[in-house]
């Protein structure tokens, strides 16, 4: 008796395959996206030796201290997603040389938003540190916001950097000083959206947008150059940043007593 053919597959079964490929082929895409690392810049890589001005440590977290000074305000920065906290060691190591303690985080996937209270550790590390201001870059500045809504005891000044605060994070009722700096080459944090969050952010924050910078000139790291929409050099939007985020910092220790 001769065998009976296999039945063949059905378009059901057909289309339920071709559904798990692709979802398969999807997460393999989503993974290599959340743990692709955009990589710091010559001048990033530079800035993690340390000098006369500043000491710069890698462990537990990317810290630059100051050492012509004895810090009591301290400076907690969280990553933008993707990028290596590496990438903004320029800026950083800038800010300890102004006489501050300045800890940069490792997020896991280097997105702030899975560890948005690491400050917790931060904070409890540094005794010694009498006030604190935070602040981060894109989702590291929104999750900066949410920190400072959830542990507002903790925070003493608020710095965002191109980013604007979780719908939820209302931080109205604050009396903190908080200044939200973006570019106007910026795609998603513009003129419109900023306003439209204006009602979560103190009455008297400071809003600086940079003339011709755009959302990756907050760091230095590298991106597609389809991605580059500045019109000004990195040198002279990071000058404002620094600018601006030195005067909070500044606004802060003088608010309480230095």
């Amino acid at each position: 008796m001769a065998d009976k053919p296999a039945p063949r597959p059905t378009k059901k079964k057909i289309w339920l395959l071709i559904l798990l490929l692709l979802l398969a082929a999807a997460t393999v895409v989503g993974i290599q996206l959340l743990t692709s690392e955009r990589q710091p810049l010559p001048e990033a890589i530079e800035a993690l030796m340390s000098d006369e001005r500043v000491q710069v440590e890698q462990e537990p977290w990317l810290t630059f201290a100051p050492t012509q000074a004895t810090p009591d305000t301290g400076f907690i920065f969280y990553p933008g997603g993707r990028i290596d906290p590496q990438g903004y060691a320029h800026l950083m190591k800038a800010i300890a040389a102004e006489g501050y303690l300045v800890v940069v985080p490792e997020m896991p996937l280097n997105i702030a938003a899975f560890r948005p209270s690491i400050a917790d550790k931060i904070v409890a590390a540094h005794p010694e540190i009498d006030r604190w201001v935070i602040s981060g870059h894109s989702v590291g500045g929104a999750m900066a916001a949410q920190y400072t809504h959830t542990h507002s005891e903790n925070i003493a000044g608020l710095a965002i950097w191109a980013s604007y605060p979780p719908d939820k994070a209302d931080l109205s009722g604050l009396e903190i000083p908080v200044t939200l700096i973006y570019g106007s080459r910026e795609t998603r944090v513009t003129d419109s959206s900023v306003a439209e969050r204006q009602h979560l952010l103190p009455a008297d924050t400071v809003y600086v947008r940079i003339e011709g910078g755009d959302h990756h000139q907050f760091g230095s790291y590298e991106i597609d150059p389809k991605d580059h929409l500045a019109t000004i050099s990195r040198d002279s939007q990071q000058q404002q940043i620094l600018e601006a985020t030195l005067s909070l910092l500044e606004a802060v220790s003088t608010a309480t007593g230095d």
